[in-house]
């Protein structure tokens, strides 16, 4: 499969999505959103597929929607570019957001994603990557939610997002001023995990990814991954325990379980046999929900 505004890569259990328009800092058009869809669909059908890194060419990760069609940028009727394509479209027949599709389909991904922020992040480049796992950043990588500075609104399902990861009062002060803030004002709102110097961003990001493709069972993280994230909005803890009860029992006896406590006692690396493509079980949260 070919792209032209991202790149796709697999090594060691571990897909690597770039954003690729380095000479425009990585800036998101309609082309880079249907890639990355494609992408995504591609990580879940490979089983080879056990975490995700998402980054950026060049010295930015993404500095937001590509505004060279000017003042129409974000006009619906003007602008293909920031919209879903012809045929998404909501109930009422409004155009969907496109940023809005791509991060809601990182959102349904069922392998980890971790976001790696090697420069500027701003508008839909920050937006997209909220439902990401993990977001790490190097020291000198820059945020904004510059929405309300541009005369629109959050977007990409951000109002969902944000406050769920970085409380409410946080998450209106950057998108009520729209500034654009440092790395270190990211990790101390709980925006990113940690911070690195740029040369040791990636190594870091990759250490993680193989940590988990290599110890841990696809279909069990799989699962974790939907039970964290439906769990938000959970009405109460009665029903997290009734999904984690239906996939203790789905699980609990299944292969990746006897081989998981096998290899601990015989103290060697695991060698789980289940795949997410066939073996997940159908108590796995659907989520989101449309």
């Amino acid at each position: 499969m070919s792209y032209t505004q991202i790149e796709y890569g697999v090594q060691d259990g571990v897909a690597t999505v770039t954003l690729n328009r380095p000479q425009k800092m990585n800036a998101y058009t309609f082309t880079m959103r249907d890639e990355m869809l494609r992408a995504f669909d591609t990580i879940d059908a490979d089983d080879e597929v056990r975490a995700v890194v998402v980054t950026g060419a060049g010295r930015a990760f993404c500095a937001g929607a590509d505004l060279s069609g000017g003042g129409g940028t974000f006009d619906n009727t003007r602008s293909r570019a920031m919209f879903a394509g012809e045929a998404n479209f909501l109930d009422d027949g409004t155009p969907r957001d496109g940023g809005g599709t791509v991060a809601l389909r990182i959102a349904r991904c069922l392998k980890p994603v971790i976001g790696a922020f090697n420069g500027a992040a701003v508008g839909i480049g920050v937006t997209m990557t909220l439902p990401m796992d993990v977001r790490l950043a190097s020291e000198t990588a820059r945020f904004g939610f510059v929405f309300a500075r541009r005369g629109i609104v959050t977007e990409a399902a951000s109002s969902w997002f944000l406050p769920r990861l970085v409380g409410i009062a946080q998450a209106m002060e950057w998108a009520a001023t729209g500034r654009v803030f440092d790395a270190r004002e990211a990790l101390a709102g709980r925006l990113v995990s940690r911070l690195y110097p740029p040369d040791g961003l990636l190594p870091a990001a990759y250490d993680l990814a193989r940590e988990i493709a290599g110890n841990t069972s696809p279909v069990a993280v799989a699962a974790i991954r939907r039970l964290m994230w439906s769990g938000l909005s959970a009405p109460s803890p009665w029903d997290a325990h009734a999904a984690d009860s239906r996939l203790m029992a789905a699980l609990g006896g299944a292969p990746d379980a006897a081989e998981g406590v096998t290899s601990f006692l015989e103290k060697r690396a695991p060698d789980f046999p289940m795949r997410v493509s066939r073996d997940l079980p159908p108590s796995v949260p659907d989520w989101p929900l449309r």
